[in-house]
């Protein structure tokens, strides 16, 4: 079965944790199949406290993951809906926010403009 759960990493005295979907079969730090975000207890008011992928979150449970309960109420704290959505109601204590990231559209993927209507380009 995959779950969706918190990888410690960081020092001694200084956790840093990784959001992974894996097989619940697999080491706590061990193997997993995708990183879907990030949780750093520690940050201080300029870092980024949780991010997570949203989109990827409402994928793997679409497709049967299970969250852990850590995992389940970091997304409610941070305001992510339970279909992985933003939730548009006031931002979480502390300004913790969940970052929703955006579909590569070809653009952005190769940092080119689309083509200008008629084939003239404006200087």
């Amino acid at each position: 079965m995959v779950v969706i759960r918190l990888a410690r990493g960081g020092a001694k005295k200084r956790p840093f944790f990784t959001i992974v979907a894996t097989d619940s079969r697999n080491a706590r730090d061990g193997r997993f199949v995708e990183r879907v975000g990030f949780y750093n207890p520690k940050a201080t008011e300029t870092e980024t406290r949780f991010r997570i992928a949203e989109d990827r979150l409402a994928h793997w449970r679409s497709v049967g993951a299970q969250v852990s309960p850590t995992v389940a109420r970091l997304v409610k704290t941070f305001g992510v809906s339970a279909a992985g959505q933003a939730a548009q109601a006031t931002p979480a204590p502390g300004g913790l926010t969940a970052v929703p990231t955006a579909a590569a559209t070809p653009e952005a993927v190769s940092g080119t403009e689309p083509p200008v209507a008629g084939g003239a380009e404006a200087a």
